[in-house]
């Protein structure tokens, strides 16, 4: 309809649009749609912008609409409501909105005094979301007074006195974003007997550590091409190809607006997959989210959103930024918690190929060189991103900025992406990275230590709007950009290749010899900052972490003779239950490489282990992708949380016909805040936690021969407003990309055909501590699931040998829920029954079906197998705990018998898989 509403039978009516310069991916499509039908361009001061109107029947007063509004239909971050009963609406014509304008402010370069008191540095840092504590603020407050540094200065313009565009420099680059202060620092860990160590850096001794010894170890084998040094992680496909790894976190934009957090937090890591080495071709997507339960029914705290319209604006950004790039989502998990209520935690992960190199050069490598021109390409600048890294590098706060909140758009970066890979093909640049955390300001920083200097002019960066003062330009984390390093002789063709394929290329710079981070506004000179001291001149966090073992009530609830209802109750588990109708949201078949899908079976609806993909469709080797989570288990022991989620990655690796030749990790903590204070008494605690499970890392990475080739942390994962304080359990994600000889051998996690053999691998301890069972019933428990990685090892190997076999029918891994989750998610994915005897599981010092059915031990696997297959099967495995525990049968039925021989559990298929798939569908 036109100025006019589309019906008449309405009591209220709600408009809600963007505010104005957030953007507008649908406006700016539709505007270039008209200018291009129409052969025509709009001035500056037109535009199309888009806003939805809400029609409201009911008998209800403008504070309820208002409620309705502010909870359901809009965010205030980022839109903005008008509200009308219906004669209002008839009046006013079919928009209120009249076009968005930008408030334009004073635009210049703050000059700020440093020579103040210790209590107004520490004000000035909270005042303008720096995140410095006190001891960095002194530290750039000294290196002003330097003397020979203020000639320096003095012939640039400047004094003492520090502009906003070097405090905001200095900031960002100093965030614990950015610097991983907390991984870098040093610490005294004591443990629990009281012994003293103190670790200079948990990432260099534990993580890069880590690879290190395995990179020597494995030798002439050594996969790893680029480690812990770029944008992502690259590892060797085969002689031509190359692949690479990143996982990032989105955790507190999407906090505040889940659709914008998570669609940034998907399309960023796309981005830094692309900027790594000279670029890559992204070929998969993989995401793990945290929430609180979506039936959360308690008082929401201030400024939280109900955890249901976290998971729907999450799931919405995520589908957007994946589907609209044409990358498939090929792998992922949810986890439902109430410790995430007041931050979720998004993990989005990007994987990409490349040829190992190009005219000649390995593709793995890149060089700045004084001299090269500093040019970004992509989307403009604006307002939305500033503060994104230091505002990730606190608590969410009352006082946390809005600005900081960033929505992406994909179409626009599909395009750049293209434009790049064409450019890196025909040698168009020599080096390339993200406009991420930081903007401008990161990306240009970053790579001018290579060369060691830049000049900067800010007044050339292509702007979406005017008004923005020269130091939002510089930070503005605005999405879809990358900065490149051109040669002079290169740069009139990378211009006009830019011109042909649509997308806007700046210069705006040079990299230069100078030793200085120098940057202009207008020929003017708003920072002058020593790449060194900007680089490495902040101070080293010392800290303290001390370990106690807590202790846990244990339930003493009986052993029911019937388990069936226990069993459908454990099914049903937020945790457990069937991730369907999110999972179906995703393109997972685009580009045409998927080989094993998220969900695999009879009717497509089994939740499958790992992805198996093609990245190269004349080829018959593969990718497999996979993951583990397990924050539960940190409510006991970090370290044991970390050993388990790793060998969860593994397991499912190994379910689809992976190995252990060729597998590169990826770690990416998420934690509270771990640092000892007056808000925060326990961060000796929390300190000491991270410390155990950096020490598993390193035992369990080292034994298994798997390197880490990226990874990242996410500190202060915590909320405090009014006396409220969240915190998450320190949380790790553990991901893993593997190579698969030939894809024609991957296995899934389906029962295949009546008669096989039913086999469950690994032994079956008393274990339920933070298993599903036990939250199930209200606890939490001591005895947490121990990894025995010599055992484990060996196990593993003996499947990856039978696989290559094609003696495994299906493969399935017992995690979450346990044996009894594994068993019946294998039979209901295959359409077929199952028989069991529970006496016949390798077990040791379990006496209860409960605890049999429902520990959540590691290590362990429920295989099918033919009856011809049954001989060399069991030669492969004799020498790791297995057994033959059953049958699949044709009947529908699912029967397991007890360790006293009675029948314990007496159902059917499809009343355990609609049980499972019930909850969230």
């Amino acid at each position: 309809s036109v100025n006019q509403p589309p019906k008449d039978d309405f009591d209220w009516v709600v408009e809600v649009g963007f505010k104005p310069g957030v953007t507008d991916n649908v406006g700016r499509t539709a505007k270039e749609a008209l200018e291009m039908k129409c052969n025509l361009r709009l001035g500056k001061s037109e535009g199309i912008y888009t806003s939805k109107k809400y029609l409201i029947s009911g008998k209800i007063n403008q504070g309820e609409v208002e409620r309705i509004t502010k909870g359901m239909l809009g965010n205030e971050l980022i839109e903005r409501f008008e509200i009308g009963d219906a004669e209002s609406c008839r009046l006013r014509g079919n928009s209120f909105f009249v076009p968005r304008v930008m408030e334009e402010g004073e635009i210049g370069t703050e000059m700020i005094p440093m020579e103040i008191s210790d209590q107004a540095l520490v004000e000035l840092s909270r005042r303008r979301t720096l995140a410095l504590n006190l001891d960095e603020m002194k530290a750039i407050k000294h290196y002003l007074l330097d003397e020979d540094h203020l000639k320096k200065r003095g012939k640039k313009g400047l004094d003492s006195q520090i502009t906003d565009v070097e405090l905001e420099s200095l900031a960002q680059t100093w965030s614990e974003h950015c610097k991983h202060k907390i991984f870098n620092g040093v610490i005294e860990y004591v443990d629990e007997e009281g012994n003293r160590v103190i670790i200079n850096s948990l990432y260099d001794t534990y993580i890069k550590g880590a690879t290190e010894k395995i990179r020597r170890d494995l030798g002439e084998r050594d996969y790893c091409l680029s480690v812990f040094k770029d944008n992502a992680g690259v590892i060797r496909f085969n002689e031509d190809w190359s692949l690479v790894f990143k996982v990032e976190t989105h955790n507190t934009p999407s906090a505040l607006d889940p659709y914008g957090g998570a669609l940034t937090g998907i399309v960023g890591v796309n981005r830094d997959v692309l900027g790594t080495g000279k670029g890559a071709r992204l070929i998969f997507n993989t995401d793990v989210f945290c929430f609180a339960s979506p039936d959360y029914s308690k008082p929401l705290p201030p400024r939280l959103l109900h955890p249901r319209r976290i998971y729907e604006g999450v799931r919405e950004g995520v589908e957007h930024g994946g589907n609209k790039s044409g990358i498939p989502t090929v792998n992922g998990g949810v986890v439902f918690d109430e410790c995430y209520l007041g931050k979720p935690l998004v993990y989005c992960g990007t994987g990409g190929i490349m040829p190992s190199t190009i005219r000649g050069k390995p593709t793995h490598l890149k060089k700045v060189g004084a001299g090269d021109l500093i040019v970004m390409t992509g989307g403009r600048i604006g307002k939305d991103g500033i503060h994104g890294a230091t505002f990730s590098s606190e608590e969410l706060h009352g006082e946390s900025p809005t600005s900081a909140v960033q929505i992406g758009d994909p179409i626009t970066q599909k395009k750049m992406a293209d434009f790049l890979l064409t450019a890196r093909d025909l040698g168009l640049y020599h080096a390339i990275t993200d406009n991420g955390a930081g903007g401008l300001s990161s990306s240009v920083g970053e790579m001018a230590q290579d060369c060691g200097g830049c000049v900067l002019n800010l007044e050339k960066a292509p702007l979406k709007y005017s008004g923005l003062n020269p130091w939002e330009i510089l930070l503005s984390e605005a999405q879809e950009r990358m900065t490149l390093a051109v040669g002079s002789d290169k740069i009139g063709q990378l211009l006009t290749l830019s011109e042909k394929m649509g997308v806007e290329t700046k210069v705006i710079g040079s990299f230069t010899d100078s030793g200085y981070f120098h940057i202009l506004w207008a020929g003017k000179t708003v920072a002058f900052l020593e790449m060194d001291f900007l680089h490495n001149g902040l101070p080293g966090l010392r800290m303290k972490a001390e370990w106690k073992k807590k202790e846990h009530p244990e339930p003493t609830f009986g052993d029911p003779p019937d388990l069936t209802d226990a069993l459908k109750k454990v099914l049903s588990r937020w945790n457990i239950c069937s991730k369907e109708s999110m999972i179906r949201q995703y393109d997972h078949e685009v580009q045409g490489g998927s080989v094993v899908k998220p969900l695999v079976g009879a009717m497509n609806d089994g939740p499958g282990d790992a992805a198996v993909l093609r990245p190269l469709l004349d080829s018959m080797e593969g990718v497999i992708v996979s993951n583990g989570i397990c924050p539960r288990y940190s409510d006991i022991d970090t370290y044991h949380m970390m050993t388990a989620a790793i060998d969860e990655a593994l397991r499912n690796l190994i379910c689809v016909g992976g190995d252990l030749n060729v597998a590169a990790g990826l770690d990416n903590f998420c934690w509270p805040d771990p640092i000892e204070s007056e808000k925060n008494p326990d961060g000796r605690y929390k300190l000491a936690q991270l410390v155990r499970a950096n020490m598993a890392l390193y035992d369990y990475t080292t034994f298994m021969g798997i390197p880490c080739i990226s990874g990242k942390d996410s500190m202060k994962n915590d909320f405090r407003i009014k006396g409220v304080k969240i915190s998450i359990h320190p949380t790790v994600l553990f991901s893993l990309m593997g190579k698969i000889e030939d894809i024609r051998l991957a296995v899934t996690m389906d029962a295949k055909q009546p008669g096989d053999l039913v086999y469950v691998a690994g032994e079956t301890r008393d274990e339920m501590g933070g298993s599903e069972y036990f939250a199930m019933h209200g606890f939490t428990g001591n005895n947490v699931p121990k990894v025995d990685v010599g055992k484990a090892k060996e196990r593993y190997q003996a499947i990856s040998r039978a696989t290559k076999e094609g003696l495994i029918a299906s493969c399935h891994d017992c995690s979450e829920g346990g044996l009894g989750v594994a068993l019946a998610e294998t039979a209901f994915a295959g359409g077929y029954g199952m028989e069991v005897d529970l006496r016949k599981v390798p077990a040791a010092g379990v006496r209860r079906n409960d605890v049999l059915l429902f520990s959540e031990s590691q290590s362990r696997f429920v295989l099918t197998v033919r009856q011809d297959n049954k001989e060399r099967f069991e030669e492969l495995m004799k020498k790791t705990a297995f057994a033959e525990a059953g049958m699949i049968i044709v009947s529908n039925k699912f029967k397991i018998i007890g360790l006293k021989g009675t029948v314990i559990i007496e159902t059917d298929g499809d009343t355990l898989k609609n049980v499972w798939q019930q909850p969230l569908n």
